[in-house]
């Protein structure tokens, strides 16, 4: 019982995380960056983005940071998600 909890908790995180940042990829294009939902959610989503800019360069004026980011949620968690199974 308790592992189908951790596995919904699970689930839930990853899709609010993945629904941040693209959230926040969609107002770089329309807010300002002082404007407070934008920081807000800035907030959030840059210290996930950071390192992988600084691996990943820009292809021309395309940053691919938030899909590689949104990449590697669904993949952490499932194979959270199947650890956990494995487990019970």
């Amino acid at each position: 019982m308790i592992i189908f909890i951790l596995v919904r908790l699970i689930d839930i995180t990853a899709q609010l995380l993945v629904l941040l940042v693209i959230v926040s990829a969609v107002l770089s294009y329309f807010m300002s960056p002082y404007h407070s939902v934008r920081r807000m959610v800035d907030q959030i989503v840059e210290p996930l983005l950071r390192p992988i800019r600084q691996v990943v360069p820009l292809v021309g004026m395309f940053d691919f940071s938030p899909l590689i980011l949104i990449i590697l949620i669904q993949v952490l968690a499932a194979a959270l998600t199947n650890l956990l199974y494995a487990l019970s």
